[in-house]
């Protein structure tokens, strides 16, 4: 997991981990409160991403350095994608997949782990910045991967990439723009009238609809941007929908 060297300097370094060889390297975030949701003077926000909010995020955070890669998705289900390289975002597996793969570490661990609320997801993401991407208010190919520019020309690798292949962001956290989309907890609601503003997560039991987050290696950077936000059935599979895991610390 190397990367091409940061384009900033990042923040300054907290506590990461990782509680076994099999599990995936953590992170602990700063406490702190972001505004979720739509950037004054998008051309791409739409009604998905508001109204823009403050939320608080507890001290104690912790989030997946990457991705969750096909070779620590192996050592849960060891037949998975055996046709792939390890060092890759595991993709194909579903909400519920993702779900089962914290509980088995919870019990190799004793921690427990989850899948990050759709607001620690952002907080991660943006970390710190107030900018439609975590770099600023442009993404090049340089900075993550996805396919096609915004005028339609393809400038991507067209495939999932290395987890680590991109600079971290100010967090020191990978691939939050790009590579495959990810799995948080929530359910999904059409807009953020009512939302909670202490990071949990939003939750009808009933939705069969749950959250997906940071884009992926076929898309737009408009889809890519921080704010941005889409759904999934539960139960379905897809080779560019993945996940990283949470914790708290």
């Amino acid at each position: 997991m190397t990367s091409n060297a940061p384009i900033f300097q990042p923040a300054p370094a907290h506590r990461e981990w990782r509680d076994t060889a099999e599990a995936p390297l953590l992170m602990e975030l700063p406490a702190g409160e972001f505004t979720m949701g739509e950037n004054s003077g998008d051309k791409f926000a739409n009604d998905t991403e508001r109204p823009a909010h403050r939320v608080g995020i507890s001290p104690g955070l912790a989030v997946g350095r990457f991705q969750v890669t096909v070779s620590e998705f192996r050592c849960f289900r060891p037949d998975h994608a055996m046709d792939e390289a390890g060092d890759l975002p595991v993709v194909q597996v579903n909400w519920h997949d993702a779900q089962a793969y914290c509980g088995w570490l919870e019990t190799r661990t004793g921690r427990a782990y989850r899948l990050p609320s759709e607001a620690e997801w952002e907080y991660a993401c943006r970390a710190s910045s107030p900018d439609l991407f975590a770099f600023g208010d442009a993404l090049t190919p340089a900075m993550a991967n996805f396919l096609y520019d915004e005028n339609g020309l393809r400038v991507g690798a067209g495939r999932r990439t290395p987890a680590g292949s991109y600079p971290p962001n100010r967090f020191g956290l990978y691939d939050l723009h790009g590579n495959v989309c990810e799995w948080v907890e929530d359910t999904w609601h059409p807009n953020y009238i009512g939302a909670p503003g202490d990071g949990r997560a939003w939750v009808q039991r009933e939705s069969p609809r749950r959250v997906v987050r940071g884009g992926a290696w076929d898309y737009l950077p408009r889809l890519l941007r921080s704010a941005w936000r889409d759904w999934r059935f539960a139960d379905e599979r897809a080779d560019n929908v993945g996940f990283r895991v949470a914790a708290d610390s």
